[in-house]
């Protein structure tokens, strides 16, 4: 049985369905990264939501109240020793972008803070992002090594080949709400939480009245051409696998993980 104490130690991802609306929120204790069994347990738990009958909507958030997602776990990409390891790990991603693109239901992520790496690869994956002002974004990816390989189909999908390529390339530099506004990655940026709060209950209850297979069929429509990302993302998988073992990234994460 997990306890409290270790709930908020090792993190946790949870559900709540209320009036079809399925609320899942996800936390760990170092900015809301994410070590693989918290992207195991959060692909199993957008799939659950989106096989649920009593479930029209699906809410994703984390806890906090500073970073939504700092993307991956530095800790377990420092253990990562092996290709495969390092194969195994990125395919959490692959999986938990898989999970919100094939879920029959419509995503809304509520983006309270800063996304880093996979966090934006929430974003991009979700299909409708509600944001603050305050929820900079950053992909980080190629200045310790590797790259937004799995993450990428997803944004470049929600902002274009442009606009990905800006943010891989500038490794280092944060870009502004507005700027994730302007560019398409999110749908509504608030300046405050509680604007935020609204908006995001807003939209999840209007939602929660509409017919199920009408927003199915959109959905589908919505990911049309995505069909073999199930296949894609596997090939990502590796490509990050490889890089994470290489003495550059092994050196890069050391000089992060110090600082």
């Amino acid at each position: 049985m997990t306890t409290d104490s270790q709930q908020l130690s090792q993190g946790y991802v949870k559900t709540i369905i209320h009036n079809k609306i399925a609320t899942i929120e996800f936390f760990h204790p170092q900015s809301n990264s994410l070590p693989g069994q918290l992207l195991d347990d959060l692909a199993d738990a957008i799939t659950s939501a989106g096989n649920n009958d009593e479930v029209r909507v699906i809410v994703l958030r984390s806890a906090g109240e500073k970073a939504f997602c700092a993307g991956a776990s530095f800790n377990e990409l420092a253990a990562i020793e092996t290709e495969e390891q390092g194969r195994l790990f990125f395919s959490g991603f692959a999986k938990v972008i898989n999970a919100m693109r094939k879920a029959p239901k419509f995503i809304i992520a509520r983006i309270h803070g800063k996304c880093v790496g996979g966090g934006v690869g929430l974003a991009a994956a979700a299909d409708y992002a509600i944001a603050t002002e305050r929820a900079d974004i950053k992909l980080s990816e190629l200045a310790i090594g590797i790259g937004p390989f799995v993450i990428g189909p997803a944004v470049e999908r929600k902002i274009g080949l442009s606009a990905y390529s800006q943010l891989s390339i500038d490794a280092s530099q944060w870009y502004t709400a507005s700027w994730a506004k302007e560019k398409g990655l999110f749908a509504e940026s608030h300046s405050t939480v509680e604007n935020l709060e609204t908006s995001v209950e807003t939209l999840s209850k209007t939602l929660s009245f509409y017919n199920p297979d009408a927003m199915a069929e959109m959905k589908a429509v919505f990911w049309q051409g995505t069909g073999n990302w199930d296949e894609l993302l596997s090939k990502r998988a590796v490509i990050s696998g490889k890089l994470v073992i290489s003495s550059f990234t092994k050196e890069a994460i050391a000089r992060f993980k110090a600082k």
